[in-house]
């Protein structure tokens, strides 16, 4: 047994992050649908339909589109083109696996399965209806007579009627006889858009909405108007209620036909048909009133039997899952967060994040499904998270001052009340814009950032004043942002000029300048226990920086705009960005984890060294020579090649050993060839293995390995270069043999010996390879 001594050398290793998880768009407006089985939400994003699964927040998108359907089995994904096809996809797996051309001449508005998931139904932008078979894939019915964009399809859910229901620019709703291809009748009521059909169980009654703030009860086998409900309100969605539920929490205290609305005031309402009364509509907080342009007006309105919930989707692209009977919200989800202005962690963990866009709302989301709890309350964008303490608020404004509130000391314990806060104290800090606000970690000291250049330092001793200790001047454009080193007597500070700098706390100066970004550093915050520094920018970019060294250790780049939002997790082991693309993307530390692979890599290497010292020593040179090829070491292969030749009746144990590699093993060993062949000293060994491997295997065989072509078309010069070498060396031997016998009277042994050694040196290389 052989032994080697080795020995590990530690050496500081910088934070290494990757992506653990996204917050991304997945929807911006359009059509939106939940699958039968409740468990995904589909919708459009852009010219995309995205598959979002509630339980997880996961996303998957599927091909361009104009307009999509969902099989009512939940198998089938139908979508409409701008090039006028119709795809269906194997939605689970991302795949089509049928497609053909939709007739109609220009896109298609909508689409909708019937009840048997056999037929679709496509309204086009021509005014035309057309059915399809999407089993044997062609059209069944071509349906003319709609005005304008056919904006809304739907089957009877009684199939056995045969029935499609369909309105366009002329307000009315069109019933189609399938059996004859004949409008039967046009129902008349609505003055603008009709936005949604809902049928009753028994399929006698529908009722439909409209924006012109109505919805209208219909008798089916009449085909009469049996009653308009005034709702005063846009109307979007409309859902008939189950009947066989307790529904008393939402007024129902009858009977009777009673169906929910949803539209421009952003509240849903409960409706009894037969009087035409509202029984129950949501309310609004204290602070806000109902209004037709409420960012939070619904858009879509859907029902989810068999969970006994409802889904809305709001203009703000807001998707909320609501539990009957109380109306209770159960989960949010976030469709677009437009421009990202600011992140943090928050909650037990730091398992959710808040987010301050360029809307008037902040949301948290819940990291571990992308559920999200959107506050309501401001009436303009939050363009910064407050810096909220234990006892006090301290904020900076566009208005150039510095403010300190005070929090009352009952707050953990006064429930929901609403409290009025009045400021301790206020301060005009800076000629501009104040950016940014940090507190140090002992609360006793202040710093502000500005749009004039310049960050200052504020003590928060006094109970009542401010007081400004110092200026940190050196930046050419405006401080975007400052934070406190949570162990030294630093100050970070990050500029439109491109550049991030440290600051003294003592006498003001600039300790360190950290120059990389190519635009303006939006954000910086301290990691590695103070050793490290991140920073944000305008290029899109997340750099991590070293401290001591001033050097840039790594860049991440995983946004495509401004990266306005940076916070690290009090365990400094993940932290999240958020930027203007809309992403919000949460990073991980994974540097001990590298760590233990690399070490455990380390260990399995010296590992395997020592076994294939051990072969080489004990002479199993074909297990020694396999062993070699797999570290992928060219340098050890190389030794065990020399140990072989170096044995007697070299050549055949070198034949038996490389013909019973496996053709990978080959594969690499060809490789290694034509590296070693470019050196002088190499060259013998190089040619040997060629020797075997172009005797024994036919060309087909060898010209089937990975780069066989280029690593033989790479031999050949060098392989010439030998010969001339090897040429010019038998040359000068045979001189030398020549001067030899000329100066000896007798010595005719030794000039053989010569002789002989010479040819024995050409021979070795007089090996010609030709490439067919």
């Amino acid at each position: 047994m052989v032994c080697a001594a080795y020995s590990y050398i530690y050496v500081f290793s910088p934070h290494s992050y990757v992506v653990d998880s996204k917050i991304e768009p997945f929807y911006k407006g359009g059509k939106v649908q939940i699958s039968k089985d409740e468990e995904y939400i589909f919708c459009t994003c852009e010219s995309r339909v995205n598959v979002l699964e509630i339980s997880t927040g996961k996303i998957d998108d599927q091909e361009d589109i104009t307009s999509f359907a969902l099989s009512c089995d939940d198998e089938m994904l139908v979508t409409a083109s701008r090039a006028l096809l119709l795809k269906q996809w194997d939605w689970r797996q991302a795949q089509c696996t049928r497609s053909w051309r939709a007739i109609h001449t220009v896109p298609v508005a909508s689409m909708t399965f019937d009840p048997t998931s056999t037929l679709v139904a496509t309204g086009g932008c021509d005014g035309t209806i057309k059915l399809w078979d999407v089993l044997k894939q062609y059209c069944t019915h071509n349906l003319k007579g709609s005005s304008g964009v056919v904006h809304l399809v739907q089957f009877h859910p009684d199939i056995s009627r045969l029935q499609l229901f369909s309105s366009s620019l002329d307000c009315g709703i069109r019933l189609w006889d399938l059996r004859s291809s004949q409008c039967v009748c046009v129902l008349k009521s609505h003055y603008s858009a009709v936005t949604s059909l809902s049928f009753s169980p028994d399929g006698g009654t529908m009722v439909s909405s409209g924006r012109d703030k109505i919805c209208t009860v219909w008798d089916l086998k009449a085909q009469k108007a049996k009653r308009t409900v005034p709702v005063y309100e846009a109307v979007e969605g409309v859902v008939l209620l189950p009947e066989n539920e307790d529904l008393s929490q939402i007024g129902v205290k009858s009977k009777d036909l009673h169906f929910i609305t949803a539209g421009s005031k952003g509240v849903m309402r409960v409706w009894e048909a037969s009087t035409a009364r509202c029984v129950y509509a949501q309310t609004l907080s204290e602070e806000e009133e109902e209004k037709d342009d409420d960012p939070r007006r619904l858009t879509y309105l859907l029902l989810l039997p068999a969970s006994s919930r409802l889904a809305t989707v709001t203009a703000e692209h807001n998707i909320v899952l609501y539990q009957l009977p109380g109306l209770t919200t159960q989960q949010q989800f976030v469709g677009y967060n437009d421009e990202v202005l600011d992140v943090k962690f928050v909650g037990k963990g730091d398992s959710h994040i808040v987010v301050a866009t360029n809307s008037c709302q902040l949301k948290v989301f819940e990291l571990l499904t992308n559920s999200c709890q959107i506050l309501y309350g401001h009436t303009v964008p939050v363009s910064r998270c407050a810096l909220c303490l234990s006892s006090f608020i301290a904020s900076g404004s566009q208005d150039c001052t510095l403010k300190v509130w005070d929090l009352p000391a009952d707050l953990s314990t006064t429930g929901a009340d609403m409290h009025q806060l009045t400021p301790r104290t206020t301060e005009k800090a800076h000629d501009k814009d104040v950016n940014s606000v940090a507190v140090s970690p002992n609360d006793k000291l202040l710093a502000t950032g500005s749009q004039d250049r310049t960050a200052k330092l504020w003590s928060l001793a006094g109970e009542v004043e401010v007081g400004m200790l110092g200026v940190f001047r050196g930046h050419r454009r405006g401080v975007w942002a400052v934070c406190f080193s949570p162990v030294d007597q630093v100050l970070a500070s990050s500029s439109a000029d491109g550049v991030t700098k440290l600051w003294s706390l003592q006498d003001f100066s600039c300790l360190k300048t950290f120059e990389g970004h190519d635009a303006s550093v939006l954000k910086v915050v301290f990691v590695s226990r103070g050793t490290q520094l991140l920073t944000s920018g305008s290029d899109g970019l997340v750099k991590l920086w070293t401290i001591k060294t001033n050097e840039c250790v790594k860049t991440l780049d995983a946004h495509q705009d401004k990266v306005w939002g940076l916070h690290a997790s009090r365990k400094d082991d993940k932290m999240v960005t958020g930027s203007a693309d809309s992403n919000i993307t949460v990073w991980v530390d994974v540097t001990e984890v590298e760590l233990a692979e690399e070490q455990a890599k380390q260990e399995d290497q010296i590992l395997k060294q020592q076994e294939l010292s051990n072969l080489l020593h004990e002479k199993k040179y074909l297990k020694a020579l396999g062993l070699a090829i797999s570290l992928d070491r060219p340098r050890t292969v190389l030794t065990v090649i020399k140990a072989i030749r170096q044995v007697e009746n070299s050549h055949e144990l070198l034949e038996t050993t490389v013909l019973k590699l496996r053709v990978d093993q080959k594969e690499s060993l060809l490789r290694y060839c034509a590296v070693w062949n470019t050196n002088a000293r190499n060259c013998q060994d190089a040619q040997a293995v060629l020797q075997v491997l172009l005797t024994h295997l036919p060309p087909e065989e060898l010209l089937q390995y990975q780069g066989a072509r280029t690593h033989l078309e790479g031999l050949i010069p060098y392989t010439e270069r030998h010969m001339q070498r090897i040429g010019n060396l038998l040359q000068a031997s045979m001189f030398l043999n020549y001067m030899w016998q000329k100066m000896r009277v007798a010595g005719a042994p030794l000039s053989a010996h010569v002789n002989t050694e010479g040819r024995k040196v050409a021979e070795q290389h007089s090996l010609y390879i030709q490439v067919q």
